[in-house]
C-alpha cells in the first residue's frame, strides 16, 4: 500500500509541530507549511499531497483565500481539504470552502485521525507526489 502524503497548514508552530509529529508517527509523510501562501508555493511547486489539513485563520494568507486560490489553479483543485479552525460557525466555513471535513480547535485527535484515513484512501494515488519539505517541524 502506498504512503499517503499531507499537507499540514497551521500557523501555530506548536500545534503544526505536534500535528506533523503525530501524523509521521502514523505513518503518513509529512509536509508542514505556516501559512497558505507558504503552502500554495510548496503546490505550485509540485507537492500533491492526498489532503491538504487547512487551518483558516492565519496571518499572510489566511485558509479561505488558500482554499480560493487552490480552487483557481486546475492542477491543485482536485486536491480534498479537511479543515482546522477556531471559528464556530465551523459548518458553514466548510460548506463554503468545499471541504472533505471540519474539525473546532480542539480536537480530538482520534476523530481526525480516522477523517484523513477516509479522505486519504479516497484521494486518487496517482495525482500524488513525494513530500518535498516545504519547513521543518520539529
Amino acid at each position: 500500500m502506498a504512503v499517503s502524503t499531507i499537507l499540514v497548514v497551521e500557523d501555530d508552530p506548536d500545534i503544526r509541530s505536534a500535528l506533523c509529529s503525530i501524523l509521521e508517527d502514523e505513518g503518513y509523510l509529512v509536509a508542514c507549511a505556516a501559512d497558505g501562501q507558504e503552502a500554495l508555493g510548496a503546490l505550485r511547486a509540485g507537492l500533491r499531497p492526498a489532503v491538504i489539513l487547512l487551518d483558516l485563520m492565519m496571518p499572510v494568507m489566511d485558509g479561505r483565500d488558500f482554499r480560493a486560490a487552490q480552487l483557481r489553479d486546475p492542477r491543485l483543485a482536485a486536491i480534498p481539504v479537511v479543515v482546522l479552525t477556531a471559528d464556530g460557525r465551523l459548518q458553514q466555513a466548510a460548506q463554503a470552502l468545499g471541504a472533505a471535513d471540519a474539525f473546532a480547535k480542539p480536537f480530538e485527535l482520534k476523530v481526525l485521525l480516522r477523517a484523513l484515513e477516509r479522505v486519504t484512501a479516497a484521494s486518487a494515488p496517482a495525482c500524488e507526489t513525494p513530500a518535498p519539505q516545504v519547513a521543518a517541524h520539529g
